[in-house]
């Protein structure tokens, strides 16, 4: 018999899942997955001990050299009930993974994604709960839960470094919401590992979270992120130019991270991105009376007073990235709709009807600033100005 917090889980995920598959327009047919058999030695294992997994779509023609490796998002487990709920799911299980097509920016047809479609195109999924962070030895044999999301993250890199990225010549980590704040969070090692002659830079999807305080003026997101990084065991993978100076819960905060990377970044990121507005401005705990439930499902429905509260939001989140001048390191979309991951997707990446600013849409910017061919600093006019917003409200297990 399932206690209601886990069948309030398995409703969650069948809706995250559908929702999912009526966002994405796919490109081709299914990418194979693989299954990394060789990890489990290294202990670098799912949740429940299960082998580690991504999709590979070998590149072609002029981007035999190139790779775009894609990291899955899923939002994080805090403690081991929450890891324990994920376990017997494909967010803790290979065992439980589908088999999924590439769209957006890891599409293969050259029309909708010109400057990524030959390219070598990978997507990691994300087994582990902690963003690819968590490193702990021991196994509690109560629970029976591997805390090892980054050991996974190099057992999938190194597997791929000998499939051929060892002599990458462009290379792009990329992820969607909790990969999101992945690809930000392993950038610097990232390009480490590359040839010291590749053009290597990294692109983060809906990952840009802020520590900002909750309608309520606690810090539950805060909290959260040290409960995330306390149960993984994360401190010792976070960036140390960040944990040599702040507690370590505060460096899953990318704006604690940022300044500090080396490596050329990308923050494509609504202003009034859904699933912060549902887990950082106002999650249920801060909300006990829902007042908030309609805004948080629809921005049309907050109300004038709750409209001010987003707007303050926006300026919030807006201060907190970073401010590097006229500089084509650091590029950057951040529009006005109420969105969660938008490179995923034709609908949103490249096609008639795109989000844009200023005539530019997502893919168009992401190519134009990954090869140098413009600086690429795009920020939106406030809420509702831009008539062009696909409004994208994914399921909160996303992040």
């Amino acid at each position: 018999m399932y206690t209601k917090r886990k069948l309030e889980w398995r409703i969650c995920s069948i809706v995250c899942v559908l929702g999912f598959l009526g966002q994405v327009r796919v490109d081709g047919a299914d990418v194979p997955m693989t299954i990394l058999s060789s990890a489990v030695a290294k202990g670098a294992v799912c949740l429940d001990g299960s082998a580690p997994a991504y999709h590979f779509s070998p590149g072609f023609g002029s981007g035999v050299n190139n790779w775009v490796v894609h990291m899955e998002g899923g939002g994080w487990c805090r403690n081991a009930q929450d890891c324990l709920d994920r376990q017997d799911t494909y967010r803790g299980s290979s065992k439980h993974m589908q088999p999924l097509s590439f769209s957006g920016i890891l599409g293969n047809v050259q029309s909708s994604n010109p400057d990524f479609y030959n390219w070598n195109r990978i997507k990691v999924r994300y087994c582990d709960g902690s963003s690819f962070t968590g490193d702990v030895d021991t196994v509690d044999p109560k629970t029976n839960l591997f805390y090892r999301g980054n050991r996974i993250w190099l057992a999938v890199i190194e597997d791929l470094l000998a499939k051929g990225m060892n002599k990458a010549q462009n290379a792009l980590l990329s992820g969607c919401s909790a990969g999101g704040l992945a690809s930000i969070l392993h950038c610097d090692r990232f390009q480490s590992l590359l040839p010291a002659t590749a053009k290597v830079k990294c692109f983060s999807d809906a990952g840009y979270f802020i520590d900002a305080k909750d309608v309520s003026g606690g810090q539950s997101i805060r909290s959260f992120y040290q409960q995330v990084v306390t149960t993984h065991g994360s401190a010792k993978n976070l960036p140390s130019s960040c944990t040599s100076r702040l507690p370590s819960g505060l460096c899953f905060f990318p704006q604690y991270v940022v300044p500090q990377m080396r490596t050329p970044l990308f923050i494509l990121n609504a202003a009034y991105d859904s699933w912060q507005m549902k887990n950082i401005l106002a999650p249920n705990t801060a909300d006990p009376k829902k007042a908030w439930s309609e805004c948080k499902l629809n921005i049309k429905k907050c109300t004038s007073t709750q409209l001010v509260t987003v707007q303050d939001y926006r300026t919030e989140f807006l201060n907190a990235i970073p401010r590097m001048g006229n500089t084509s390191s650091t590029g950057m979309f951040i529009d006005s709709c109420y969105a969660h991951c938008q490179s995923g997707s034709q609908l949103t990446w490249i096609s008639d009807g795109s989000p844009s600013i200023q005539k530019t849409t997502i893919g168009k910017a992401v190519g134009d600033w990954f090869y140098d061919r413009k600086v690429v600093r795009l920020i939106d006019c406030t809420y509702p100005c831009n008539p062009t917003c696909k409004d994208l409200v994914e399921d909160s297990l996303q992040g």
